[in-house]
């Protein structure tokens, strides 16, 4: 029942408050990052598998320019965070406009975090439940561990989610993800600004 109804009602309702609530924070951030952003725009566009590895696309703030080296390549994430897009980060703010996407149906307020489309094929069956529920702005992964684990501990917390998404279970992402967010924890990984690359389970 909570699974499949009452959730998405919690989801449209707490998420609709929300951006009324917190609009003026939004155009804010996005003015500030405009210009952090040396042109590179204020907002992330990309495509994200969602429910059933269904195709949609998230939007959350863009935290790093588009600098790129002589050769036109990107330059590594950690030289193109600005000093805004790091606060921006480290205080979760950057994941607040996928309120949108969860009012559309795209994603949940909680569940596996929606990752690359190109890493489809690298799953595992096991991993590939991680899609039986819609992708979430938040989730367990992220509140033990989040970017500071490795990928298969994400993806056996993301199955153990789906087996066990509850109001109860759902309630202790909130808490932990406030907690964490205070605290500032697991924004990077060991050896990166970001997450590394998934490439495979080998």
């Amino acid at each position: 029942m909570y699974k499949k109804y009452t959730k998405r009602l919690i989801d449209v309702v707490v998420a609709a408050v929300a951006l009324l609530l917190i609009g003026w924070l939004l155009l804010l951030v996005a003015a500030f990052l405009h210009f952090a952003n040396k042109g590179a725009g204020a907002f992330f566009l990309q495509e994200r598998p969602g429910k059933d590895g269904k195709i949609f696309r998230i939007i959350k703030f863009k935290t790093m320019t588009d600098e790129r080296d002589a050769e036109g390549n990107l330059l590594p994430d950690e030289q193109r965070l600005t000093r805004v897009g790091r606060f921006v980060r480290s205080t979760s703010i950057d994941e607040l406009p996928q309120l949108l996407n969860v009012l559309k149906g795209d994603m949940s307020l909680i569940g596996p975090r929606p990752l690359l489309v190109q890493y489809l094929p690298l799953y595992t069956p096991e991993q590939m439940r991680r899609h039986e529920v819609r992708p979430g702005i938040t989730g367990w992964a992220q509140v033990h561990g989040r970017n500071a684990i490795s990928w298969q501990e994400k993806f056996k917390l993301d199955v153990w989610y789906v087996n066990h998404c509850t109001l109860g279970t759902d309630l202790k992402v909130v808490w932990l993800t406030f907690v964490n967010v205070l605290k500032r924890r697991d924004i990077n990984s060991a050896t990166s600004a970001t997450m590394e690359v998934f490439t495979g389970n080998n």
